[in-house]
C-alpha cells in the first residue's frame, strides 16, 4: 500500500467525536474521511459481509456537500453545523432510508424502498451525518449469529472462521473493522450488545422508550430498543444525546427529559455501589469470561467504588419471559408471510416463528406477568446499587459452521435479554482478550433514565483500562 493510502486509512482510526471536531475546524475534508472509509469498505467487506448495501455515490454527494457548508460555518438552510457534521455513519438494514432500500435482511423486503428516513436516521442527518449503507444482520432480526441465508453470513474481524453475533452484527463488525467510526443497531433480547462484545466494540441499549422507534422495522413491539455502536463510550454519548427524545406519533415512545449525557462523563464512579452478578444462572460462563469480567469487577475498586457480589432477582424467569415474548410477537408481526411463504424464511428464523405461532395466549399472559414483577424486582434491587456489573455473553464469539443457531440464541442472549423484558438501560464495553484472542464483553445496568450515568461508570472503566484500543489484525 502507498504511503498517501496509508494516511487515508489513518483517518479511520479518528473517533467519531475526533473526526466531528476536526471537521469543524476545518482541518478534515469530509469528502477525504468519507473516501478513506469507502475505499476501507471495498478492500475488507468482501471477506467480512458486514454490509447488504453500499451507498457509495450518494455518500459522496453528501460529503461533498458537508464540505461546502463546513467552509460557510453553517447548513444549505442557515442553520449551525450539527455536532457530528460531515462524519460517515452506517445503518443496520432495519432503519428506513428514503430512496434506498430497507430488507430487514429478508427475502420479503428485497425491493423495500422506503419513503422516508426513521425518526432518528433524520434526527441524525439533521446533526449533520453522511450515510455509507446498510448493514447486514440476522434475518428480520431474529438471531444471533448473523448467518443469513438470503445475503450472506457477516464474519467477525477477529476471526473470519466465527461469527460477530447478532442481529446486528454488520453493525458491530463494520465498526470493529473500521468501516465506519459508529453505527446504529436495534436490541430485542440482546442484538446490540452481543455483538459489540463479540466484535470487540462497544455497544448501548437505551431504556424502552428513550430513542423512537418511528420508522425502524419491528421484531417485537414491546422489547426493540435502538442504540449506537461504536469503539468509544464517548462517541455512544455524542450520538445518544442526538437521537434521544420524545417522538408523539411513537407509541412506545416515552416524554422524559433528556439528560445532559456529555457533562458528567469524565466524573467518576469514587463512592458508587456496584453489584457484581453472581449465583446459580451465571455457571454457564466460561473461565475465560468470567476471570475477565473479575478483573473488570476490580478495576472499579481501584476507582473507588464499592463492589459487593449480589444475586440477580428472578434472572431465570426474566430472560425466559423475554424469549417467549420474543417469538411470539415477532411470529404475530410476519403471521401472513409464515402461512402464504414459509419456505422463504430462512430454517432457523421459520422455526423460531414457528414456535411463537404455538405459544398459547395463556403462555403470553404469564410472561407478561411477569414482565410486571421482574421491573419492580429490578427497581427494588437498584435502590441499593447504582450499577450492576455482569458478562455480556456466558462465551466468546463461536465458530460459524457446526452451531445450532436456535441452541446459539438462548446461550448469546442468556445475560442479556432480563435487561430488554425489563426495559432499563444496558451497555458493553470490551473488558479483555480471551486466551484465544477473541473479545470478551463487560455489561453494566443501571435503573431507567440514568443513561448518563451508565455511561459516565462506561467512561470511568474505559479511562482505566487500554481494552478499547485493541483491534482485529484485518
Amino acid at each position: 500500500m502507498s504511503e498517501r493510502a496509508d494516511q487515508k486509512d489513518d483517518l479511520t482510526r479518528l473517533s467519531l467525536e475526533e473526526a466531528a471536531q476536526l471537521v469543524r475546524n476545518k482541518a478534515l475534508s469530509p469528502v477525504e474521511l468519507t473516501q478513506a472509509y469507502l475505499n476501507r469498505i471495498e478492500r475488507l467487506d468482501a471477506h467480512l459481509n458486514a454490509f447488504i448495501t453500499v451507498t457509495a455515490e450518494q455518500a459522496l454527494e453528501q460529503a461533498r456537500r458537508a464540505e461546502a457548508e463546513a467552509g460557510r460555518g453553517e447548513t444549505q438552510d442557515g442553520r449551525a453545523l450539527g455536532a457530528i457534521h460531515g462524519v460517515p455513519l452506517a445503518l443496520k438494514d432495519l432503519f428506513e432510508t428514503r430512496g434506498v432500500r430497507t430488507t430487514a435482511g429478508s427475502k420479503f423486503f428485497a425491493e423495500n424502498v422506503p419513503e422516508a428516513d426513521a425518526d432518528v436516521v433524520w434526527k441524525l442527518s439533521q446533526a449533520g451525518a453522511i450515510w455509507l449503507g446498510k448493514t447486514n444482520l440476522h434475518e428480520i432480526a431474529l438471531g444471533l449469529t448473523n448467518v443469513n441465508p438470503h445475503y450472506g453470513p457477516t464474519h467477525n474481524p477477529w476471526d473470519l472462521a466465527r461469527v460477530p453475533g447478532g442481529s446486528s452484527g454488520g453493525s458491530a463488525a463494520a465498526v470493529a473493522a473500521r468501516l465506519c467510526p459508529a453505527a446504529l443497531g436495534t436490541d430485542t433480547g440482546g442484538s446490540i450488545r452481543v455483538p459489540a462484545a463479540l466484535c470487540g466494540v462497544a455497544g448501548l441499549k437505551p431504556t424502552f422508550g428513550r430513542i423512537s422507534l418511528k420508522g425502524v422495522m419491528s421484531l417485537s413491539w414491546n422489547l426493540d430498543h435502538a442504540g449506537p455502536i461504536a469503539r468509544r463510550v464517548r462517541d455512544l454519548a455524542l450520538l445518544l444525546q442526538i437521537m434521544a427524545g420524545y417522538e408523539p406519533l411513537d407509541p412506545y415512545s416515552q416524554n422524559v427529559p433528556v439528560e445532559d449525557y456529555l457533562g458528567q462523563l469524565e466524573a467518576g464512579v469514587r463512592g458508587w455501589r456496584v453489584a457484581l452478578a453472581q449465583g446459580e444462572y451465571f455457571r454457564k460462563t466460561t473461565p475465560a469470561v468470567g476471570s475477565r469480567v473479575e478483573a473488570a469487577a476490580g478495576v472499579f475498586e481501584r476507582l473507588g467504588a464499592q463492589v459487593e457480589p449480589a444475586e440477580v432477582p428472578l434472572i431465570y424467569e426474566a430472560a425466559f419471559a423475554n424469549g417467549r415474548m420474543v417469538i411470539a410477537d415477532a411470529a404475530a408481526l410476519h403471521a401472513e408471510r409464515l402461512q402464504a411463504r414459509p419456505e422463504d424464511f430462512g430454517a432457523d428464523v421459520r422455526q423460531r416463528l414457528q414456535n411463537g405461532a404455538a405459544l398459547n395466549v395463556m403462555d403470553y399472559i404469564q410472561a407478561r406477568r411477569t414482565q410486571s414483577l421482574v421491573r419492580r424486582a429490578f427497581e427494588r434491587f437498584f435502590e441499593r446499587f447504582d450499577v450492576l456489573l455482569l458478562p455480556t455473553t456466558p462465551i466468546t464469539a463461536p465458530p460459524i459452521e457446526g452451531k445450532d443457531a436456535l441452541e446459539l440464541a438462548g446461550l448469546l442472549t442468556r445475560y442479556t435479554a432480563p435487561f430488554n423484558l425489563t426495559g432499563f438501560p444496558a451497555l458493553s464495553l470490551p473488558c479483555g482478550l480471551a486466551e484465544d484472542g477473541l473479545p470478551v464483553g463487560l455489561q453494566l445496568v443501571a435503573p431507567p433514565w440514568s443513561e448518563a450515568r451508565l455511561l459516565r461508570a462506561g467512561a470511568a472503566f474505559e479511562q482505566a483500562t487500554r481494552w478499547h484500543l485493541e483491534a482485529p489484525d484485518i
